[in-house]
């Protein structure tokens, strides 16, 4: 067995208990890596998942800054070593992978790889992605390889356990959009049993006050007043359909990690890029993450919608025990005197009145031309 700086049973233990953390495929792709190259001491290390044409839908790296890896390039087609490892079980144990006869180079600005461990990460016969070391810490007399036997059981053991954190993890992801389209479809029943017959009295009512508003004022009037309660009514019975189904990702995954997810699929479904950075937020009280979360979905749908912006920004920030949330654009903005004297609300009234109710504060930063920034603070439990 190697004999690096987190060797033994106690790293191989910590290793896949750090994999075993994590939900998200990203999360437990990096996980993965960094748990990979730290155990068996190597400069450099890598897990490629690959795609149905030729390349890899996702390709993450350890020990290579953020600036060369975007000097790098493109990600890598699925060829040479990489190929190998994805069509062979059997582990590529290099003393130099330039050698190699499958060898085909790599951009100027890639890190230099000499010494080379590799292998598929396998679910049955499905090939779930390859990981690989480069580069061992430790002396190379002549050029023998640094990564031994016992180096390379020790990464097919890991393989095999994150072969596990990935399956979980897919599936993970799977049940939550499992549970997102159940959640949208008893949204759809509450609305329609909830409101729509409101809806329809008050649209008949409606009607019935038009046609007697010229021969019967008296009547007319009293008509009005049935369709402004019809309205109030409906109204309430919209607001408590929506309030009342809490996101059940909200409860299990907590306020980071629900915002995170809906982020990623805004992000997927509009023109605008949509990110998001969390730093150290404590789990607050459920009134709380919910207030947050829905000043969130506002703010993100009036930028999203309204502000023309080709960026939306959202953070969540630890403020002494609480939070303090942000989502800012760079789109065209507004002049919120203006808007407040149109009588026009963009929803802040509303984003107003959840931070208030659990003791937040709101604050609208915009000017035309400017983009609009909107940060809720909520003190903690």
């Amino acid at each position: 067995m190697s004999h690096g700086p987190r060797s033994g049973l106690a790293a191989v233990s910590s290793a896949l208990l750090a994999m075993s953390r994590h939900l998200e495929v990203r999360d437990v792709l990096k996980t993965i890596v960094a748990s990979a190259r730290e155990l068996l001491d190597a400069q450099y290390a890598a897990l490629g998942v690959p795609d149905d044409h030729g390349g890899f839908a996702q390709f993450v790296v350890d020990g290579v800054s953020d600036e060369q890896w975007k000097a790098i390039g493109p990600l890598p087609r699925r060829h040479g070593i990489l190929a190998a490892m994805l069509d062979d079980a059997a582990p590529q144990r290099l003393a130099d992978v330039r050698r190699d006869p499958r060898f085909g180079g790599w951009p100027s600005a890639h890190p230099d790889l000499v010494d080379f461990l590799g292998l598929p990460i396998r679910d049955g016969d499905e090939v779930l992605g390859a990981l690989f070391l480069a580069n061992k810490n430790c002396p190379k007399p002549d050029g023998a390889c640094g990564f031994t036997e016992d180096d390379e059981e020790l990464l097919g053991i890991l393989a095999q356990h994150a072969a596990i954190a990935l399956t979980n993890a897919r599936l993970y992801e799977r049940s939550r959009e499992l549970t997102i389209a159940e959640e949208r479809s008893r949204l759809a029943h509450e609305l329609h049993d909830a409101v729509s017959q409101k809806l329809f009295s008050l649209r008949l009512t409606a009607q019935a006050a038009a046609r007697l508003v010229d021969r019967d004022p008296a009547r007319a009037k009293g008509e009005l007043q049935q369709v402004a309660e019809l309205a109030a009514e409906a109204a309430d019975e919209l607001r408590a359909a929506v309030v009342e189904l809490r996101p059940a990702a909200l409860d299990e995954d907590g306020l980071a990690a629900t915002l995170r997810t809906q982020v990623q699929v805004l992000d997927r479904a509009h023109s605008a890029r949509v990110t998001f950075t969390g730093h150290g937020v404590r789990a607050l009280p459920a009134a709380q993450e919910e207030a947050v979360l829905r000043v969130a979905q506002e703010a993100l749908h009036n930028a999203l919608r309204h502000s023309g912006g080709s960026h939306v920004d959202v953070t969540l920030e630890r403020r002494g025990n609480g939070a303090v949330l942000r989502v800012g654009d760079d789109g065209d903005g507004f002049d919120p005197h203006t808007v407040r004297r149109a009588g026009r609300h963009l929803g802040l009234v509303s984003m107003r009145d959840r931070a208030s109710g659990v003791g937040g504060r709101l604050t609208v930063e915009s000017a035309p031309g400017k983009g609009t920034t909107i940060e809720m603070e909520v003190p903690g439990g």
